[in-house]
């Protein structure tokens, strides 16, 4: 029985014949018997090379096959770029690769990865294509900064920007600190006041960091920090105040917190930018009772105003009625009015000869008031 083996113009064929490599074979069609023991394995002859499984070293001896490939050796410290006919195509991880130099130009690129400056040994437009396990990407956004550690060791510090860095031979950390205003909520603090009423107070402050470097030495977690001063300070200073007291000198209690805070911003490495009371919470209770007074006060207020209308108003119609008795003229011309309104809603007026028609007028308005009067 004889097996056909087709090879193309891109491909070549391993001649195994029982069991041992013998030659390679290239563009054409091969006829073999079965019982002389050939097997003929193809593969393509771009890329890395697939041995089949035959060792490197035996094929490598054979000169048609080593003319049409080329070994790529790295140290441990380095890895490289592969380059096929100029342009970029694969990172190369592995400590020897052959790859098939025929149809492509391979190039590479060896890059020293023990320096964790990859801007040191790297074009900036290859660093995110590297595998995720040998490099570190750190991002500083605006109003922030970074501390740069190599093994735990303070290196620089960063400012805003994206930095790359090899995570091989040394440990790349960053601790990132915002540098804008940030806000503090101190809620639902019990204090009892000097009259023995327990409120709960809501304080916020504001403050930003302005020393990371000596912050990271001095302060574990400075909002802990800064939220227990202001604590201290709250139930050391507001309990001395009666309830009507606090209630009326919020402002200036607030302004205490604020200046005692800034006392100790230095402690801290931040700088206070404000403190104050936000909310003043009290009990159910005493909300009933200063409801209930507030209620009493609104009252008493409207009574005032209703009072103080209702005399302007009466003395409004005193000085027009004063007016009318000096003035007939005046009196006749209000007359006139009185008589157009009701002359506007009569539907029909009939006169009789003999008297005038205001004078009628005026009788049928006399007449209309006794009406109304019984």
């Amino acid at each position: 029985m004889i097996k056909k083996y087709k090879i193309n113009e891109n491909e070549c064929g391993y001649l195994i014949r029982r069991g041992r490599f013998e030659k390679l074979l290239t563009v054409g069609t091969y006829y073999f018997l079965s019982l002389s023991g050939c097997e003929v394995k193809i593969v393509p002859m771009t890329g890395a090379v697939n041995t089949c499984g035959i060792p490197e070293e035996i094929l490598m001896k054979n000169p048609e096959f080593a003319s049409r490939v080329v070994k790529n050796v790295l140290p441990d410290t380095s890895i490289a770029i592969r380059f096929v006919n100029g342009a970029f195509r694969e990172v190369v991880c592995k400590p020897e690769t052959l790859f098939w130099n025929v149809f492509e130009k391979n190039e590479f690129q060896v890059i020293d990865i023990t320096k964790p400056w990859m801007e040191e040994t790297l074009p900036r437009m290859y660093m995110e294509l590297m595998p995720a396990k040998y490099y570190k990407k750190i991002v500083i956004k605006d109003g922030e900064t970074g501390l740069l550690y190599f093994d735990n060791q303070f290196e620089r510090q960063l400012e805003t920007g994206t930095y790359f860095f090899w995570n091989y031979g040394r440990e790349t950390t960053c601790k990132v600190f915002n540098l804008k205003l940030q806000q503090l909520e101190i809620s639902g603090q019990e204090i009892l006041t000097a009259d023995k009423v327990g409120v709960r107070l809501n304080v916020i402050c504001t403050y930003r960091i302005t020393d990371p470097r000596r912050l990271v030495m001095l302060v574990e977690n400075v909002g802990t920090q800064l939220y227990t001063h202001a604590q201290l300070i709250l139930r050391e200073y507001v309990g001395r105040f009666r309830l009507d007291e606090l209630l009326e000198q919020k402002e200036e209690i607030s302004q205490y917190v604020l200046e005692e805070m800034k006392k100790k911003q230095e402690d801290y490495c931040v700088e206070i930018v404000s403190a104050g009371i936000k909310d003043i919470i009290l009990p159910g209770e005493i909300r009933e009772i200063m409801n209930t007074v507030l209620l009493a006060e609104k009252r008493a207020q409207a009574n005032v105003i209703t009072r103080r209308e209702e005399v302007a108003s009466t003395r409004s119609l005193l000085n027009t009625a004063r007016l009318m008795d000096e003035n007939q003229t005046l009196f006749k011309l209000k007359e006139m009015e009185y008589l157009e309104r009701i002359c506007d809603k009569v539907g029909t007026i009939s006169i009789n000869g003999g008297k005038g028609v205001m004078e009628q007028l005026a009788e049928l308005v006399g007449m209309e008031g006794k009406r109304a009067g019984r």
